[in-house]
């Protein structure tokens, strides 16, 4: 069990050893955006803003840096708006990456593992058709499991399926 996991962890260390410098800081960066402080940060700044452009000038004296409608907050919203979407994406990106190469080993761990299990159907059949106190019979079901998968013949199907399943268009 502890080398299972010591292989899962290489695995996932292996895949953080590969994030250079720059994704490494995306990484960080949607990581904080993606905390509820980030969001109370965000209503206090415009709150701020706001307030201070419309009590600003009443209170201090001082002219308005953006009057309402609050041009340059729309802008810097619609800028940060624009940046969290790319810290995002590119998020969502590498950890896609990732999945599709766990999903690929997966595949491939199932497939030997549905290998290992046709050759033991086969071994125990092979004995239980060799033990002389065992009556010996045909066994329609364990001779189909003896026969290991076909990954190709599978992946057909599945297309066959799923085309005749998906909506007709035209």
């Amino acid at each position: 069990m502890s080398q299972e996991v010591e292989s899962v962890a290489s695995i996932r260390a292996r895949a953080e050893q590969r994030l250079d410098r720059h994704q490494r800081m995306m990484e960080v960066l949607t990581a904080a955006l993606g905390r509820p402080r980030t969001v109370y940060a965000v209503l206090f700044l415009v709150i701020a803003w706001i307030a201070f452009n419309v009590a600003g000038p009443r209170l201090f004296a001082c002219k308005s840096i953006d009057p309402p409608p609050f041009f340059w907050l729309q802008g810097m919203v619609a800028l940060s708006a624009l940046l969290m979407t790319t810290l995002v994406l590119i998020t969502a990106n590498r950890q896609t990456r990732n999945a599709e190469e766990r999903s690929h080993l997966d595949l491939q761990v199932n497939l030997l593992s549905e290998h290992k299990v046709a050759k033991l159907i086969a071994l125990v059949e092979e004995l239980r058709r060799d033990l002389p106190m065992v009556r010996d019979r045909i066994d329609h079901e364990a001779n189909a499991m003896q026969e290991a998968a076909d990954p190709h013949a599978m992946l057909e199907a599945l297309e066959r399926a799923t085309e005749s399943d998906a909506p007709k268009t035209g």
